[in-house]
């Protein structure tokens, strides 16, 4: 008896030590540099992003004709553009933009993608039919040029129209400097990957037991959605979400470089690129290293802190507890 209640406590002590998703998920990140490098980065670019009036040397469009295309000094850190404007501050505010662009696009994505996924997963029959049959003929068509052809479409509107709800939404992209379409456009187009996730998840879910034991005490199909289904299925979604921003960035970016992002003065680092890349022929690479050093770290950071999340919230990951992270 006394040799069976020694091996019972290790036993016992093990189940107490038993870690939930999050908390495990949380220990994984802590223990990998690369995504405490990650981290690190996208803090101190949000944190400039935010206090960019506070923290750049000049506002954006200030000019200094004196100087124009002049390389890093003393006075311009990083340079001034072929108007004058200093280079550091134009990067920092333009952080700001793409952070906003990426953030709201991905909060639109996810307002979309998952109601719509995690519906078809569950009722499954003519539900998922539909909305599958949907999510496969809007990926048939290219993300970007769908995108182009719902901001200009949205612009021409907004412009030639006036008064009423068209009017309204007219003065809040003008607000946003051009920013609104960005953000409809992105939301849904890109909503397709996210909804196919969360329908996989919930088809995998609501076969397990525990759904089954709601459903035995009376729970309605909305208790079962919103408190077994969708939180079980978070972890994926939050993947799911930080992978997604650097792709938003890269789009915005693009929109930008094309010319129907958005619109001047505010500064995009899209738009810096494209007016770097002429004249970085003429021995000013510092109007191009700039902007796409900002864009680069930030995609790679962001990209970082996704994969990791994705190896701390994968449940394999589990079984190779001794692997040491990278």
């Amino acid at each position: 008896m006394a040799m069976t209640a020694e091996r019972a406590a290790p036993a016992a002590a093990r189940v107490g030590r038993i870690e939930g998703p999050w908390r495990s998920a949380g220990r994984r990140l802590l223990a990998s540099r690369l995504a405490l490098f990650g981290a690190v980065v996208l803090a101190t670019l949000a944190l400039v992003a935010v206090f960019a009036d506070v923290l750049a040397p000049y506002p954006y469009w200030a000019q200094d004709v004196a100087n124009t295309r002049r390389g890093p000094s003393a006075a311009h850190w990083l340079g001034t553009d072929e108007l004058g404007r200093d280079m550091l501050s134009r990067i920092m505010y333009g952080g700001r933009v793409s952070l906003a662009v990426a953030l709201a696009a991905q909060l639109l994505i996810l307002l979309v993608g998952v109601p719509i996924g995690a519906a078809a997963g569950y009722f499954g029959g003519w539900v998922d039919t539909l909305f599958s049959r949907t999510i496969d003929v809007l990926y048939s068509f290219p993300d970007l040029l769908l995108i182009i052809i719902v901001v200009t479409s949205l612009r021409a509107t907004l412009r030639t129209e006036a008064g009423g709800v068209v009017g309204m939404l007219a003065s809040l992209d003008d607000a946003l400097a051009g920013m609104l379409g960005i953000f409809l456009s992105l939301g849904l187009v890109s909503w397709l990957t996210v909804a196919r996730l969360v329908r996989g998840q919930v088809l995998s879910l609501k076969e397990r037991e525990f759904v089954d034991a709601a459903r035995s005490i009376g729970a309605t199909r909305r208790r079962v959605m919103l408190r077994h289904l969708v939180p079980n299925a978070l972890p994926a979604i939050v993947v799911a979400a930080t992978l997604g921003i650097p792709r938003v960035i890269l789009v915005e970016a693009a929109l930008s470089f094309v010319g129907i992002g958005v619109q001047p003065p505010i500064p995009s680092w899209g738009a810096m690129i494209f007016a770097g890349s002429n004249a970085a022929r003429g021995g000013t690479p510092h109007l191009i290293l700039g902007p796409a050093g900002a864009l680069a770290l930030t995609v790679l950071a962001c990209t970082v802190v996704g994969d990791a999340l994705l190896d701390a919230f994968n449940p394999w990951m589990r079984s190779t507890g001794g692997r040491r992270p990278v």
